[in-house]
């Protein structure tokens, strides 16, 4: 690897949610214009940096830029495929995206979606709060979810392993020791979203839900899964996974955005779709992806099979299981909200009720939207 900052490149509710609730939360994750003005620090940093280097040393890197770009450019990479390889300071990049994600989420859930629910009748601050964080799902999950499937259209679901199974152990290109940047980009943004929404729930800036535990659990087995997999090259399976995460979400926040405007036909309809859908992504791809990681890893070459600091290899015999053990925990947490949905869904074909036996009875009771023309 060219450069000091990149690790080594191998070859081409509950008692713990009172108390952390209590804890002051940071002003960059409940304030948009405290997010946003620690967000133009580096830029600023990176605009005087370039302007004063012209009289002072022209040839001296600008660090500024590895805040919100990706680092860790692979020298013996082409200008028209540029590659990029892990870095330490990837790790600032993902700190500088969990502020970008706060400011996201502040305007999204108050400047966009609250005028939105209050036009469709919802008065309830409990009914805001969840309608807007719905509507913040649905903006994340859509768009992330498509970029997933673009950054992995050439492999998933079909192949996760490598391009050329069962014949891995002959393909050069796996393990994916460098990265096209807007792949690498993708991931740390994944990162940074993930920690900002386990800080989000640690702290109590989010209203619990009964199944407070298990989201806790959720987010901290993510990133135990997204840390390894990018510290072992296994990119692409993590890639899997997200998108096997965020196009099911996209369709369940948009179930419940229909749920708390109580559209009743259509949230029916909306959330047998995405319980298709869930199946199908959560459980059968999810699935899939387990048995590659159990049965296509040992096609991997020899030489990715040893742990080399040097080399940025950090694969030894136990380390699979720092990949397969997150991935099976995560089925675990997925079939129990599978049986909820499943008692949801034969409630919605019996009662036509889909409420969420989760969230909905936490709030501040029962809101029928009003007319958009009755006074408040």
């Amino acid at each position: 690897m060219g450069g000091s900052s990149c690790l080594p490149l191998a070859p081409l509710g509950s008692p713990t949610q009172s108390v952390l609730s209590s804890l002051p939360p940071p002003p960059t994750h409940v304030l948009p214009e405290s997010a946003f003005k620690l967000l133009l620090v580096p830029l600023v940093c990176y605009v005087n940096w370039a302007a004063c280097a012209l009289f002072v040393d022209p040839g001296y890197e600008n660090p500024f830029p590895a805040f919100f770009q990706v680092s860790g450019l692979v020298p013996e990479s082409s200008n028209d495929d540029p590659r990029y390889a892990k870095s330490y300071l990837d790790i600032l990049f993902v700190l500088y995206h969990i502020v970008f994600f706060s400011l996201v989420r502040q305007l999204i859930t108050i400047n966009a979606c609250r005028p939105i629910g209050k036009y469709f009748g919802l008065r309830r601050e409990g009914k805001l709060e969840r309608f807007g964080e719905q509507g913040y799902a649905v903006v994340y999950f859509a768009f992330f979810g498509a970029w997933g499937y673009v950054s992995t259209l050439r492999v998933f679901p079909f192949v996760i392993i490598s391009d050329k199974a069962p014949q891995a152990d002959h393909d050069p290109d796996y393990p994916h020791w460098d990265m096209k940047p807007e792949l690498k980009r993708y991931y740390l943004m994944q990162m940074s979203y993930w920690c900002q929404q386990l800080i989000v729930l640690v702290l109590g800036l989010e209203k619990p839900r009964k199944d407070y535990k298990e989201l806790v659990a959720h987010h901290f087995v993510t990133l135990w899964l997204v840390g390894w997999s990018y510290m072992l090259n296994l990119t692409l399976i993590g890639n899997a996974v997200y998108m096997s995460m965020d196009i099911p979400d996209t369709f369940l926040a948009f179930s419940k955005l229909l749920n708390y405007i109580q559209w009743d036909t259509a949230k029916v309809y909306s959330f047998i779709a995405f319980f298709g859908i869930w199946s199908y992504f959560r459980h059968y791809l999810n699935l899939k992806i387990l048995w590659s990681v159990w049965y296509e890893i040992p096609l991997m070459p020899d030489s990715a099979k040893v742990w080399d600091g040097t080399r940025g290899v950090y694969f030894a015999s136990w380390m699979p299981n720092q990949v397969f053990l997150p991935i099976a925990l995560l089925q675990c947490i997925n079939l129990f909200w599978y049986y909820l949905m499943c008692r949801i869904l034969w409630r919605s074909i019996m009662t036509s009720k889909t409420e969420d036996s989760r969230s909905d009875d936490e709030d501040d009771g029962e809101d029928e939207p009003e007319d958009k023309d009755k006074e408040d």
